[in-house]
């Protein structure tokens, strides 16, 4: 995988030839090689709240960029929480994974320090997927596209099919379930389906 994602990353070439531009890609393409040998135990990403495809800019994600492969989470503010928004965004981004305990109210966010409105928030979305950024994702995300989506420190090839998104199963309890490929994402709280190669739902993986 790294080789092949090696060879990928040095044929590609930027349009624009200028020297500037191409300073900046050979820099790109050097940050890139020292990250390549991480694939094998994981990478860290650090997403922002503002969008499903805002990700602080770190040589990761120029793995992504220069693979022209769209990365995505759906761990967004609702902009309908009143203050929450700007106090988050005050905070600048998050570390990945950061997990909170069981989840509790907003109160009153108005009244709270930056820091403890982002506490709170990290802790009532433990599960880093909000309702609102998963219809954000839903709208982005391109019929039929393939891309890589980050959710509990885990990416997964995530892709569009007639208006709604699926997850491809990668869990070693499905690998003998030949009618296991897809599982569908169209809930917060973890209620799914699963699908065969052509998107049919499957009763292969139901469990108990």
């Amino acid at each position: 995988l790294r080789c092949l994602a090696g060879n990928c990353i040095l044929n590609t070439q930027p349009r624009d030839t200028s020297e500037a531009l191409q300073l900046n890609f050979q820099q790109n393409i050097s940050d890139t090689m020292t990250v390549l040998p991480k694939l094998s135990t994981g990478l860290d990403v650090n997403v922002r709240f503002t969008g499903v495809s805002d990700f602080e800019y770190t040589p990761e994600c120029i793995v992504f960029d220069l693979l022209n492969i769209p990365l995505y989470h759906g761990w967004l503010v609702d902009p309908q929480v009143s203050a929450t928004p700007q106090r988050l965004g005050d905070m600048g981004e998050t570390p990945k994974g950061k997990k909170g305990p069981q989840e509790r109210p907003l109160e009153r966010p108005q009244a709270l320090s930056p820091g403890l409105v982002a506490e709170q928030f990290l802790e009532s979305t433990a599960s880093q997927l909000t309702f609102h950024g998963l219809c954000e994702l839903t709208a982005r995300t391109r019929e039929g596209e393939i891309g890589v989506f980050f959710r509990n420190n885990h990416f997964s090839t995530i892709t569009k099919h007639r208006g709604h998104l699926y997850l491809l199963v990668t869990d070693q309890g499905f690998l003998h379930e030949e009618g296991v490929v897809w599982e569908s994402l169209h809930s917060v709280d973890g209620d799914s389906s699963f699908c065969d190669t052509e998107f049919h739902l499957s009763h292969a993986g139901d469990r108990d």
